[in-house]
């Protein structure tokens, strides 16, 4: 009604006179009055809604799935009138998946270190129990027989590794020096007339000796390298499968002494529920155990092999080598590098070329 009034006043024509003034109809006033009560009816009306959502924001806050967005201008339709609630930010669900993910990344790192802190408690109080003797432990006796020999023999082949580093760096420092003393005869023979035969003869002798050096210190360096690999890699890649085969002997005697306490207790509901799930650790914690032991077992027998058949080389090389030098007999030290193919650098390749240097 309001409305039509409104569209009515609106259209009404206004006449004017000469002097300017409107004139007076009487329909204009019962249409100017309509409205005005009309407009003071809305504007109680909404005095009284205004008042009611200015008390429900101040109690409990704006409420912003209910606001609406008018779009238009004044008079617009309903149309225009967009309620936010329907409005959502496109990343909404993805910063809920991401939340999720990091929620349950953060479960698993709990729960790994909840286990692994009950797992080194429980090999901490075996270990302490073994060393003060009130637990009892596994043994393999011939196991544990055949790692200590490899033990053993590890600490002499380093000794017999180190001494014949040192016999190698003594012995390159004497090649050097003959290489030296060499060149130092051949320049005194050429500016001393009266003793050039006897300084030639010196020379021929500290060049012969340099290069017989040069092949030997080649047959030494072959056997310390062929130790050090022997020593350093195949004992020492033995030596680790073993520390795991320890760990793994240590949690297997952890979680059996743990369950032979379970069932040394109270059987009800709720120990019966442990006991079975100490089982299915301890059963774990064997078959880990006995793996290891015969991964353990197997590396022990190919490495005996393996090193009777390096050291039976490696020491007929150095036999071979050391009596050939010595004996100054050039073509036999010669032979035997070729017998073990072994292949000297020549003089300077170890000097970077001159491209390198720049």
């Amino acid at each position: 009604m309001a409305d039509s009034i409104m569209s009515r006043a609106a259209t009404m024509e206004i006449p004017i006179n000469s002097n300017g003034d409107s004139r007076t109809i009487p329909e204009d006033d019962g249409l100017e009055q309509a409205a005005k009560a009309q407009w003071s009816l809305d504007e109680k009306v909404g005095s009284a809604t205004e008042t009611r959502d200015l008390q429900q924001v101040m109690v409990s806050g704006p409420n912003l799935n209910e606001t609406s967005i008018v779009s238009g201008g004044y008079g617009g339709t309903a149309e225009g009138i967009i309620p936010t609630s329907s409005i959502k930010g496109p990343n909404m669900h993805q910063a809920g998946t991401a939340e999720e993910a990091t929620r349950g990344v953060a479960v698993e790192k709990l729960d790994f270190m909840r286990k692994w802190g009950l797992n080194t408690y429980k090999c901490t109080k075996q270990m302490i129990s073994e060393r003060f003797g009130r637990g009892s432990r596994t043994v393999d006796l011939e196991l544990e027989a055949q790692i200590e020999v490899l033990r053993d023999t590890k600490r002499k082949y380093e000794n017999v590794l180190r001494l014949a580093r040192a016999l190698t760096n003594h012995f390159y420092s004497m090649v050097q020096t003959q290489h030296a003393l060499g060149d130092t005869f051949a320049d005194l023979s050429q500016k001393s007339p009266e003793l050039r035969d006897e300084f030639g003869y010196n020379a021929e002798t500290q060049k012969l000796l340099c290069k017989n050096g040069e092949t030997l210190l080649g047959a030494i360096n072959f056997f310390v390298s062929s130790i050090n690999t022997l020593v350093n890699k195949t004992m020492e890649d033995t030596l680790l499968t073993i520390k795991k085969y320890e760990d793994a002997r240590l949690e297997y005697d952890a979680y059996r002494a743990d369950l032979e306490e379970l069932n040394l207790g109270p059987r009800d509901a709720v120990t019966m529920a442990r006991i079975e799930a100490a089982q299915q650790q301890y059963q774990v914690q064997k078959d880990k155990y006995e793996r290891l032991r015969n991964d353990v077992t197997i590396k022990l027998k190919f490495l005996e092999e393996n090193k009777v058949k390096v050291m039976h080389k490696q020491l007929l090389l150095f036999h071979n080598a050391i009596s050939a030098y010595f004996a100054g007999n050039q073509q036999q030290l010669e032979q035997t590098l070729k017998q073990f193919n072994i292949k000297l650098k020549p003089p300077g390749a170890d000097k970077p070329s001159w491209l390198e240097e720049q």
